[in-house]
């Protein structure tokens, strides 16, 4: 049974900045990729970054430049770093990992967190 737990999230001001982190059960050298995803109210789940078991990285446009995801693997940690926060960034966040069993995704998800941004 994988575990996630995300911690980090709050209150911010436009323009602010939050440090989102996600931490597994056991070693993260066992997921093919972990990521962070986020669900505003009314809207779809959407990707937010990913990162691989080897290091690459992919953001959703609306991020890039913006937003860094890293991973410590002694920690089994992965990490948002979210700067120039937008009130549009407002959602629940949560991490994921994905592991490819016989070619199909496995896919374990934490419980959220919740990021709010005041204009």
């Amino acid at each position: 049974q994988v575990q996630l737990v995300e911690s980090g999230g709050g209150l911010v001001q436009a323009g602010g900045s939050l440090r989102l982190s996600c931490a597994a059960s056991g070693s993260i050298f066992r997921f093919n990729a972990m990521g962070w995803y986020r669900q505003a109210p009314g809207k779809q789940r959407e990707m937010v970054a990913l990162i691989t078991s080897i290091g690459n990285t992919n953001y959703a446009d609306s991020v890039k430049g913006r937003f860094t995801i890293s991973r410590d693997n002694a920690k089994n940690t992965i990490y948002l770093q979210m700067n120039s926060l937008q009130p549009e960034d407002t959602a629940v966040y949560y991490c994921n990992a994905v592991t490819y069993v016989l070619r199909s995704p496995q896919n374990d998800w934490g419980q959220g967190t919740q990021v709010t941004v005041s204009s």
